[in-house]
């Protein structure tokens, strides 16, 4: 038992000095490891915004102008591939016409693309 008590006495001793020997020293040289890792994390804030927030947003403004700019008459394909002419335009929807008498309502933000005038009338036809 009395092995035991200076066992455990001489473990914490050991053990308060390897926590004051592990202290970070206040000088400069922290100062500078602590300045480069908000520098690291500066520079990855710029790259992820450059290279993803910032070109996605760009897509997502032209979808937007696409998007209002379609109007009745037009001609389009959907992001589910479907090939339409707008028949009616609602608040969020679009009424297309894919085939004689065959009208579907799609979401706005369902549209892709704009096609030329007269493209439906030239895919059906060569089928």
């Amino acid at each position: 038992m009395k092995q035991l008590k200076w066992l455990l006495v001489f473990g914490i001793l050991l053990t308060s000095q390897a926590f004051a020997e592990g202290a970070a020293p206040n000088d400069a040289k922290s100062m500078d490891s602590g300045m480069a890792q908000i520098l690291l994390l500066a520079a990855f804030a710029l790259i992820f915004y450059f290279i993803i927030i910032r070109p996605q947003g760009k897509r997502a403004k032209e979808h937007q102008q696409l998007v209002s700019g379609v109007e009745k008459g037009d001609e389009i394909i959907t992001t589910g591939g479907i090939l339409g002419k707008i028949t009616r335009v609602t608040d969020s929807f679009f009424i297309v016409k894919v085939a004689e008498g065959v009208e579907i309502s799609i979401q706005k933000q369902a549209v892709a693309t704009i096609v030329p005038k007269e493209t439906l009338k030239t895919v059906s036809s060569s089928t």
